[in-house]
């Protein structure tokens, strides 16, 4: 599920998360058969994602974020340690959007920061509403997209952004297979 080739030079391997969702389901007092009950994933398939025998696809490690109490880019930031100064190439590693090759996310700010970025690539659905504390800007590079915000919908296009305070309900999908879509927001809060 979502295997990828590890990188060259500058970390473009695809993140690895094991220990951060260990760490975490381990704070919240949960076994591996009470983690896979809420996030509908497999305790075999959980124990390789914590064992970094098997990288979860975008919409898995959102399932494993929501049941342990945190968020994916939390997950994902927690597997790289501090850096002062990060170069992400062009070329680094993705992780499948849906456990296929139709759409990925890429990390664009690795470790725990002030913000977080990310690039999505291809297709990406409605798949759940995001309601969080800190604001976040979505800058469409290439492609359609079509967003809600706060109950409003929006068609969006390269060039276009869509910004949205903290607080607000948004959602957004692709509308076609070559979209790329920038989303920057000010990082969660870290602890725990």
């Amino acid at each position: 599920m979502g295997e990828a080739a590890d990188g060259g030079r500058d970390g473009a391997a695809v993140p690895q998360v094991g220990a951060a969702v260990r760490r975490r389901r381990r704070a919240r007092e949960l076994t591996l058969a009470e983690l896979a009950r809420r996030t509908g994933l497999s305790a075999p398939f959980l124990s390789q994602v914590e064992n970094d025998r098997a990288r979860p696809s975008m919409r898995s490690l959102q399932a494993i974020a929501d049941a342990l109490e945190t968020t994916a880019v939390r997950l994902l930031a927690a597997a790289d340690g501090p850096r002062t100064v990060d170069v992400v190439r062009a070329g680094s590693a993705a992780v499948p959007e849906d456990g296929d090759a139709r759409g990925s996310v890429r990390p664009l700010v690795r470790g725990r920061r002030q913000l977080h970025a990310l690039e999505f690539t291809g297709r990406h659905d409605w798949q759940r509403e995001f309601r969080h504390p800190h604001d976040e800007l979505m800058y469409v590079v290439e492609g359609a997209v079509e967003a809600e915000a706060d109950g409003r919908r929006y068609e969006l296009g390269p060039g276009d952004t869509l910004y949205c305070s903290g607080g607000v309900t948004h959602r957004w999908r692709a509308l076609g297979p070559d979209c790329r879509v920038l989303l920057v927001g000010v990082a969660d809060d870290f602890r725990g």
